[in-house]
């Protein structure tokens, strides 16, 4: 078998990743969506489980876009008239009329000067982080940043690059310090929700320390925020961790249609010239396939409904839910983060535990993210809950009384 030395080692690597406990493991497949009914948001049923319905508290879909009919005839009438895929990268003849309107709809929401779309956001970090990212850049990225940053910072290869401890603003000035004089340019990036915890870059502080000391930068300090699980979930209007900071526009900002919007891709909003300069020079950009024109349609009507009194009931929602959740859990003497975002950490703190816990929550109907040792040091073992505007009021006391459950 002309695979057999190379399947024996991968073999091994993947009997470590078991041993270690670090193996994702089989995916569950969702073999049907169960709309709203009476007083019971969706439901999902997974193969391997019958007709057994669940709640998905382990869902992006922060705003619940994706079953919307709005969404679903925006997308099907686009596949209708332009077909269900873009049939070549952008450049040589994939881009269509939708998506130029997205990218144009994108820029006027975030009150940017122009957008770019891309196939996912992780392909939007590691499309835009290297070719900004010269030999004469440093580099500074929060410790929490998301695995996109970190392989996006690898791959560019910049003159030096810093960690500052999460959320340490006296740490970042320090490095910011540092840096001076060492390089042409330096990029600060960061998440804007760090979606493991729920809580948010203090992006005020980020831009105000970027403005004090750009001067010591020929080329500016550019800040970069991922606000992937920000946007359409957090802010009074939806418009994510800027707005929430009463901050300034970040320099670029990274987002996808994949989660509070509910369809697929990602998109950097920035200056035109940025957006120019990415689109001859993005590699991710310039030799994928774009979201296909239905995708692009049906983020157009998402974001038109975010946009709009709808959109700010739906967010009141979100929020209202997220209390709900948030102090039932307290009332049962649960450990949580502080935090208004919809992504609500139980902190169990104990890897045994916390496995236990995802397995009676899968038991009883409730699908949640259990973080354990060693995805997550000793001691920060936790469970993630992810509230959405479609769940309702019963569905979150039914997931409290199955963790009270699991208490007595």
């Amino acid at each position: 078998m002309p695979l057999d030395r190379i399947t024996r080692v991968l073999g091994e690597q993947l009997a470590d990743l078991d041993a270690k406990g670090t193996a994702k493991g089989a995916e569950a497949v969702v073999t049907a969506v169960l709309p709203l009914e009476g007083e019971c948001g969706p439901r999902v049923q997974l193969r391997g489980y019958g007709y057994k319905p669940f709640i998905r508290m382990n869902s992006n879909s922060y705003l619940g876009m994706g079953l919307r009919h709005e969404l679903v005839h925006a997308e099907e009438a686009a596949a209708r008239r332009y077909g269900v895929g873009p049939g070549a990268v952008r450049f040589i003849s994939g881009t269509y009329e939708p998506h130029v309107e997205l990218e144009r709809r994108l820029a006027e929401f975030h009150r940017r000067e122009a957008a770019m779309l891309f196939s996912a956001a992780y392909a939007t970090v590691m499309g835009v982080l290297p070719p900004l990212i010269t030999d004469q850049t440093i580099v500074i990225s929060d410790e929490l940043n998301h695995n996109c940053i970190i392989n996006a910072i690898r791959l560019a290869r910049p003159l030096d690059k810093a960690i500052y401890k999460h959320l340490d603003m006296d740490g970042l000035e320090a490095e910011i310090r540092k840096a001076s004089g060492r390089a042409r340019r330096l990029l600060i990036v960061t998440d804007g929700i760090f979606s493991m915890r729920g809580d948010h870059a203090p992006l005020d502080r980020i831009m105000a320390l970027a403005r004090r000391h750009d001067g010591g930068f020929e080329e500016n300090i550019l800040v970069v925020a991922d606000d992937s699980h920000g946007i359409g979930a957090f802010g009074r209007t939806g418009r994510g961790v800027e707005e929430y900071t009463d901050c300034e526009p970040v320099d670029l900002l990274v987002a996808t249609l994949g989660k509070a919007l509910g369809v697929n891709g990602g998109y950097l909003v920035s200056a035109a010239p940025v957006i120019r300069f990415l689109r001859e020079t993005a590699p991710f950009y310039i030799y994928s396939n774009p979201i296909t024109p239905g995708e692009a349609a049906a983020a157009l009507a998402a974001l038109e409904m975010l946009d709009s009194p709808g959109g700010l009931e739906l967010l009141e929602r979100l929020r209202s839910l997220t209390r709900r959740f948030k102090g039932g859990l307290a009332r049962l003497g649960f450990e949580t983060l502080p935090g208004e975002h919809p992504v609500v950490p139980l902190m169990v703190r104990d890897t045994p535990r916390t496995r236990d816990l995802v397995r009676h929550l899968r038991e009883n109907g409730v699908l949640a993210t259990g973080l354990a040792y060693p995805v997550v040091p000793r001691g920060d073992e936790e469970i993630r809950f992810q509230v959405c505007a479609d769940h309702t009021e019963a569905d979150i006391d039914q997931v409290l009384a199955v963790l009270a459950g699991h208490r007595e």
